[in-house]
């Protein structure tokens, strides 16, 4: 049985969505059976496997508001192992349109929860913001990665999120679980990536993934040729990085 996982953070610009790409694709590189759905109105993660967005028709929207059924969203990808639910800029109303529904939090969970005899993980690249889309997000899965940049303003807002998921798990999801915390656009040389690293392991200790993903120009290119770094450079720094991320997942879930 499958395990879904969120990649949330309200934060923009800490490396979800290349994570969720780039971890989709490194799963599915060592031979698991991947979905990735992409519930950020933005629909980057589709693009970045080469998904073209303008031309989905049925894709997270339909699914998170029961028009369509998981299976019919689906599309293969150009990563091995790795299919997707795209996102469409439509994603934007949703949270409007589902203010007054009935247990609104939980229409994603009744729409996959069968998925999970089909892959081996599911993974959801959560939208920027602790909205409602966030929230089915969290109470969809198993557990939630947490994206944290080593930047001077790294910890801010981490304390919401938190909360965030305390809730969630209070009233929810009381099987949610912190799969980890995700270190991310480490540069070696900067005294500032290294001190966030020595804090955010103080302070999390176990909760802290061991890998770190280094900052790496080649990360940044590739979403602008619609692949995931496997596919786009394999050699390089980001690949080991989230290769190594991938067998750590597997070991934990194993």
């Amino acid at each position: 049985m499958g395990k879904i996982i969120a990649i949330a953070n309200q934060k923009g610009g800490v490396g979800k969505t290349t994570t969720s790409v780039n971890l989709a694709a490194s799963l599915g590189a060592l031979e698991k059976k991947v979905l990735l759905i992409d519930a950020d109105p933005q629909a980057n993660a589709s693009s970045g496997l080469g998904i073209n967005v303008d031309s989905v028709e049925v894709g997270s929207y339909q699914l998170i508001e029961h028009s369509a059924a998981a299976e019919d969203c689906i599309i293969a990808t150009n990563a091995p192992n790795v299919d997707i639910i795209p996102a469409h800029i439509d994603l934007v109303a949703i949270e409007i349109e589902l203010v007054d529904k009935d247990e609104r939090e939980y229409m994603l969970k009744k729409a996959i929860r069968h998925l999970k005899d089909s892959y081996d993980y599911i993974l959801i690249d959560c939208a920027p913001s602790l909205g409602l889309l966030t929230l089915n997000a969290l109470t969809a899965a198993d557990s939630v990665i947490i994206p944290i940049q080593c930047e001077y303003f790294a910890l801010e807002g981490l304390g919401k999120l938190l909360n965030t998921i305390k809730s969630v798990q209070r009233i929810h999801n009381e099987h949610l679980d912190i799969e980890g915390m995700l270190l991310t656009m480490y540069d070696a040389r900067l005294r500032l990536s290294n001190q966030v690293v020595e804090e955010v392991q103080k302070h999390f200790s176990e909760m802290v993934f061991d890998t770190i993903i280094q900052r790496n120009v080649r990360l940044g290119e590739a979403p602008s040729f619609g692949e995931s770094i496997i596919n786009y450079d394999v050699s390089s720094k980001g690949a080991t990085n989230y290769l190594s991320l991938a067998k750590e997942i597997i070991k934990k879930n194993g």
